[in-house]
C-alpha cells in the first residue's frame, strides 16, 4: 500500500514540488511551490480532487478511505479562536499542542505562583480597587470596568478586564487606524510621535478621561486583570494580550507572540521601555521571553515591574 501511495503522489506532483516524510511512518508531506495568492480556491479543489481520485484508482475505494488528506496554505489566514482539533492539524503543528514534558514542572510552578500571587494581590489591593472605582464613577458616566475581547495563548479569545480609562461612548476607529499604521511601520502622525520616537499607544488620546490618564500612566487600569490571571486566561508575566483587529494586521512572524505562552500583566516589554519601543521591538521581546522563560526570569521581571510603573517611562 505504501509503495502505491508514493507512486500515486509522485504522479500527482511536479518536479518542482518537494515530497517526503513529515512524520516518519505515518504522515507524508508535499510542498507545492509557486502558487499565487489568487489561485488558492482553485488550487485547493483541483489538488484534493486529483489526489483522491488517483488514490482510489490505485488502491481501491475501500483502502483509500483510510487515508486522511489535508491541504494547508502557508501563510494561513489568521482566525482568532480555539486551535483546530483535527488529527491532521495535530500532526502538522505538534509544537502548538504539546507544552513539552521537560518543562511541565516549571509550568505547574508558574501556575501556582499565578494563583497565589493574584489571590494575595486581589485581597491586599481591595481598598485601592474601591478607591479607583469611586473616582471613575464620580468623574464620568459609564461602567467602572471595561471589558474587551483579547487574544490569548494559541489564539484563544477571552474577555480582558481593565478599569475604564476612556469615555463610555467613543470612536474605536481612532485606535484601529493607529494600530494598523504602527504595525505597518514608522509614520509622521503627531499622535504616534513623541520625544523618543514612535510609541505604541496614542500619546494624546481624546477618548481618555482625566482620571483615565492617571490610571494609564500608573498602570492602575490593569489591576482587574488579576482576575484574568486567577481564571487562568492570563499569567502575571507574559506578552501583552493582543486585540483581534490588531492581529489582522500582523506579519507572519508577529503571530508567534500569541502562540507559545499566556499573555501577562507585566513582561519584558513593560520593564524595557513600554510604549517607547516600536511594535517590532515589542514583538521581538515577547518572542525572546517565550523562548527563554523560566521561573527565575519571571521573578526578575516581577521585581523590576514596580520601578517601571513608578518611573512612568513610556506610559501613556
Amino acid at each position: 500500500a505504501l509503495s502505491n501511495i508514493l507512486s500515486t503522489l509522485s504522479a500527482c506532483t511536479r518536479e518542482t514540488d518537494t515530497r517526503g516524510w513529515h512524520s516518519k511512518g505515518s504522515v507524508i508531506g508535499i510542498i507545492f511551490t509557486e502558487i499565487a495568492e489568487t489561485e488558492k480556491s482553485l488550487i485547493a479543489g483541483a489538488v484534493l480532487n486529483r489526489v483522491t481520485k488517483q488514490l482510489q484508482s490505485n488502491l481501491g475505494v475501500g483502502q483509500a478511505q483510510h487515508i486522511a488528506i489535508s491541504l494547508n496554505f502557508f501563510p494561513e489566514n489568521w482566525v482568532p479562536g480555539p486551535p483546530p482539533g483535527s488529527d491532521a492539524k495535530l500532526k502538522l503543528y505538534p509544537d502548538l499542542f504539546n507544552n513539552g514534558d521537560s518543562r511541565k514542572s516549571a509550568r505547574i510552578l508558574k501556575r501556582i505562583i499565578d494563583v497565589v500571587g493574584s489571590t494575595l494581590a486581589l485581597v491586599a489591593l481591595s481598598p485601592l480597587f474601591a478607591l479607583v472605582a469611586l473616582l471613575i464613577k464620580l468623574t464620568s458616566k459609564g461602567p467602572v470596568v471595561f471589558r474587551q475581547e483579547r487574544v490569548g495563548q494559541r489564539g484563544r479569545t477571552f474577555e480582558c478586564l481593565k478599569f475604564r480609562s476612556m469615555h463610555a461612548v467613543n470612536d474605536p476607529s481612532i485606535h484601529k487606524e493607529y494600530v494598523r499604521a504602527l504595525i505597518a511601520g514608522p509614520r509622521s502622525s503627531s499622535r504616534a510621535r513623541g520625544e523618543a520616537g514612535t510609541v505604541y499607544k496614542i500619546k494624546h488620546d481624546p477618548r481618555v478621561t482625566p482620571i483615565g490618564m492617571i490610571l494609564r500612566r500608573t498602570s492602575l487600569d490593569e489591576l482587574p486583570q488579576l482576575w484574568n490571571v486567577l481564571k487562568g486566561e492570563m499569567s502575571l508575566v507574559g506578552p501583552r494580550p493582543a486585540i483581534p483587529y490588531e492581529i489582522e494586521s500582523y506579519d507572519l512572524w508577529h503571530r508567534r507572540r500569541v502562540l507559545d505562552v499566556k499573555p501577562g500583566i507585566t513582561g519584558l516589554w513593560q520593564v524595557h521601555g513600554r510604549s517607547r519601543t516600536t511594535f517590532d521591538e515589542m514583538v521581538r521581546l515577547d518572542i525572546r521571553y517565550a523562548g527563554s522563560w523560566s521561573i527565575w526570569l519571571d521573578l526578575k521581571i516581577l521585581l523590576k515591574t514596580p520601578r517601571a510603573v513608578l518611573s512612568g517611562e513610556g506610559a501613556y
